[in-house]
């Protein structure tokens, strides 16, 4: 696992693909991947070493100008929510669902990252960008004091602009817990319980 990661969000594509190709040109980096996202943005993601990606972030927002939406450089980033990000869903039976919604994918990084780094809690999903609308949310799970403590953390790390809600839910119904464990999107919920 490359040490830090950085996001960067453009509401342009060309600009965000210039910007993609100058960070990639500026620094060597593990990982970039960039693309398309609803509606109409462009995302680039890097990581690598600490100092190469922080060179190539500065790079993507010297181009980005008015075109940057968002951006997170995370130098330490968890693992636990680098496995979330790729797709990983760790659910348990918690006493508490603690859930963080973001305008931007930066932020619901920045906010995951903080929050879990914040309480002993499980970083139980993370989703992101498409499908979305660009919005990102995530899920935590555990003792209702430490979902608690991580949420008011994930909060704190980001502006509130890009805030749209936080909860913390105390015994979450397990019906409710089984439909959010499924699939965070409801047409994949209603078309799955007509073939059963």
């Amino acid at each position: 696992m490359d040490p830090a990661l950085a996001i960067v969000e453009f509401d342009s594509i060309a600009v965000g693909i210039e910007a993609g190709d100058a960070m990639v040109k500026r620094a060597p980096l593990g990982t970039i991947q960039s693309g398309t996202v609803q509606p109409g943005k462009y995302i680039v993601l890097i990581a690598g070493d600490v100092a190469s990606v922080e060179e190539s972030l500065a790079a993507g927002r010297a181009l980005g100008g008015d075109a940057l939406i968002d951006t997170v450089f995370l130098p330490d980033i968890h693992p636990d929510v680098v496995a979330a990000i790729r797709g990983d869903r760790a659910f348990d039976d918690g006493e508490a669902l603690g859930i963080i919604e973001t305008r931007t994918v930066a932020a619901i990084i920045e906010a995951a990252d903080a929050a879990v780094k914040g309480a002993s809690v499980t970083a139980a999903q993370i989703e992101m960008a498409d499908g979305l609308g660009g919005k990102g949310y995530a899920l935590f799970g555990g003792v209702l004091s430490e979902v608690e403590a991580a949420v008011a953390s994930g909060v704190a790390a980001i502006t509130e602009p890009q805030l749209i809600a936080s909860v913390v839910i105390p015994q979450l119904h397990q019906e409710m817990r089984d439909d959010v464990i499924a699939s965070p999107f409801f047409w994949e919920r209603v078309h799955g319980s007509e073939k059963s």
